[in-house]
């Protein structure tokens, strides 16, 4: 998610939060009774998001479950937040704003919105009972933190050179793939320890001795 800044001083009531965002121009995530405004994304952070969201609606394809990226809320308990990527099957809930079903919910963690992701967030998006993955994804470096609602929402760590294997959705994308275009310190180490290797594999007499 982007980064946010808090604007109300006294608490909110849910109706008026959800009738509010209809009409705002910039979003806002609630959390029992408190209102965020959401800032811009960095590049790499829209990569992130749209690597995903592209990859699992390819694999989604013509089948009952869709993604969505960061435009729709999801609903949990009193709260509301607009992830980065999620997919949402079977949706059941009444309004066409925020679901309460996702079986994978991915944010793309920053400086600036660690502290939110790692605490409210990681605590709050297991209590959704349709939920059967969790990932952050770091931007500022290459790490993928997949937690399963099948392994006890222990944290799953993938980094360049690894598979992910998302479960709930039967997908497995490459983290090369999930930061394409991405531009940071690991993903540069990495290709460019590739290119090095692919360089002297090409040049004659490399395969002697």
């Amino acid at each position: 998610m982007s980064a946010q800044i808090q604007l109300n001083d006294h608490p909110l009531s849910e109706q008026d939060y959800l009738e509010g965002e209809k009409l705002s121009e910039i979003k806002h995530e609630y959390i029992d009774g408190d209102v965020y405004a959401m800032a811009g994304a960095s590049k790499n952070h829209e990569r992130i998001t749209m690597n995903l969201t592209r990859e699992f609606g390819n694999h989604l394809k013509n089948k009952p479950c869709e993604p969505f990226a960061s435009d729709v809320k999801i609903k949990a308990g009193s709260r509301f937040f607009y992830p980065d990527v999620m997919v949402v099957c079977d949706d059941a809930t009444p309004n066409e704003y925020y679901t309460e079903s996702p079986v994978i919910i991915v944010e793309v963690v920053s400086k600036s919105t660690r502290r939110i992701d790692e605490t409210i967030k990681r605590t709050t998006y297991p209590t959704i009972p349709s939920l059967k993955e969790f990932v952050l994804i770091e931007q500022d470096f290459v790490d993928v933190e997949v937690c399963r609602k099948s392994q006890g929402w222990i944290s799953n760590h993938f980094f360049m050179g690894d598979e992910v294997p998302f479960e709930s959705l039967g997908l497995t994308l490459a983290v090369e793939e999930i930061y394409a275009r991405v531009d940071n310190e690991d993903v540069r180490t990495f290709l460019e320890e590739r290119a090095l290797r692919e360089q002297e594999a090409a040049q004659p007499g490399a395969e002697e001795g």
